[in-house]
């Protein structure tokens, strides 16, 4: 049996349990709550990030949420989130990077600065990753014209990072639904797939734990 060490609320996680589901492969989670757990954790992955995949029949540890979605890939009976053709999973690695990088990082950026004491906010930085949102919203938009999913016509591992960075991002800096339709679009169509349907069903009885206030336009 597999064993993903994760929380339901944390976005990277949700990359992992998308493909989990999208894939059907049976796991049991454990989750990270508190330190005695991130403890656990650091003993299986020393930097102590989540999620942290471990296949005990394999004798595999897996990191990282790119990682534990590429291994998931071997498992199950669900078509690939790798596609095959060589063309086609660049794409699909390139807008997991994009996602990731573009998306996800600012996004923390403006989460994790609300965390911090007053005298020690980062205001010029949470100014910048606004900036770099907008940027990441218009490269999404243009590219998805034409598009049913990120990287083509298929649900690959770029969109299971979509689906978590453009959640909360939407969250903490939504776009202009009007005006970049094709994102628009796409989100309505991600969130309501399945697979990410559950994780933020699954996720919405920690949104307490949320340290912005939770806009009435997220769901």
């Amino acid at each position: 049996m597999l064993v993903l060490h994760e929380h339901p609320f944390a976005s990277y996680c949700w990359k992992a349990l998308i493909a989990l589901y999208e894939r059907g492969v049976p796991f049991e989670p454990h989750l990270v709550r508190d330190e005695a757990d991130r403890a656990e954790l650091a003993r299986l992955w020393p930097p102590a990030g989540i999620p942290v995949l471990v296949d005990g029949e394999a004798g595999l540890t897996v990191p990282e949420s790119t990682a534990v979605v590429e291994y998931l890939d071997g498992l199950g009976a669900a078509p690939p989130l790798i596609p095959a053709d060589p063309a086609a999973a660049l794409q699909a690695r390139l807008w997991d990077r994009v996602l990731d990088g573009q998306v996800m990082t600012p996004m923390q950026k403006i989460v994790a600065d609300s965390l911090r004491p007053d005298d020690s906010r980062d205001a010029y930085g949470v100014a910048q990753a606004r900036v770099e949102l907008e940027r990441a919203y218009a490269l999404l938009d243009g590219h998805l014209e034409g598009k049913r999913w990120v990287a083509g016509t298929g649900f690959t591992l770029a969109d299971c990072a979509a689906a978590p960075s453009l959640f909360y991002a939407r969250v903490v800096h939504r776009w202009d639904e009007e005006r970049l339709a094709e994102l628009t679009r796409y989100y309505e169509d991600l969130i309501a797939r399945p697979s990410v349907k559950r994780v933020i069903e699954e996720a919405g009885e920690y949104r307490h734990l949320f340290p912005l206030p939770w806009p009435d336009h997220a769901p």
